[in-house]
């Protein structure tokens, strides 16, 4: 338990704080609400325990190894992030069903797999508490991380979806919609600017 509770302490806000993937799972619960989100959240999600089994038994190695291709990932993942709000800006210029932008699965699976953050969050968490889940749960404490990690992002993410969703209805006139659509792509956009300006490749680009 002492554990758990130190584990939750450092991963809560990590995994509850605006990140992009958040404020995606917010648009996307504005505009199409919580039950056609699921796909959305299912493939950043399985992307996010893909990430944990393969670092938990080893890549983090790989990781630490090359940090250049994390700053790569970074850039291609805010290149991406910019389209998404550029997309949700145009779609914003209306109400209708038609007109409303919907994320899938593989949109999820695309957001997490260049999402450089996301890396290095799950780097973090088995830097900071593989030995304590091994002494705790033995050969199991790398699973039991895993599994940790993965209820906190799904129950997170849905939260996030239904925050955006009671949002859109608190605001369910079309001009109040729209500007809460836009408010939303402008915070990914503002978001996917700071990853590109703190990359270490843009850094160097400027300095030269």
């Amino acid at each position: 338990m002492s554990l758990f509770i130190m584990w939750l302490g450092v991963m809560f806000p990590l995994v509850f704080s605006p990140g992009p993937a958040n404020i995606v799972f917010a648009m996307s619960g504005a505009q199409v609400g919580v039950k056609r989100s699921i796909p959305l959240v299912a493939g950043v999600d399985l992307v996010f325990i893909i990430k944990s089994v393969i670092i938990g038994y080893g890549l983090g190695q790989v990781i630490n190894a090359y940090p250049g291709a994390m700053n790569i990932l970074q850039l291609i993942g805010a290149t991406y992030l910019v389209y998404l709000s550029i997309k949700f800006m145009r779609s914003s210029g209306g109400s209708s069903e038609n007109n409303k932008e919907q994320l899938g699965f593989f949109d999820g699976l695309l957001i997490q797999v260049l999402n450089s953050k996301g890396w290095l969050m799950v780097l973090l968490m088995f830097t900071l508490f593989t030995e304590q889940a091994q002494q705790a749960f033995g050969e199991q404490g790398i699973l039991v991380l895993v599994i940790w990690l993965a209820l906190l992002n799904i129950s997170i993410h849905l939260v996030w979806v239904k925050a955006g969703e009671l949002l859109s209805k608190v605001s369910s006139s079309p001009r109040y919609e729209k500007a809460l659509n836009l408010f939303y792509a402008s915070c990914l956009f503002l978001v996917s600017g700071w990853l590109i300006v703190d990359n270490e490749i843009w850094s160097q680009w400027v300095a030269a």
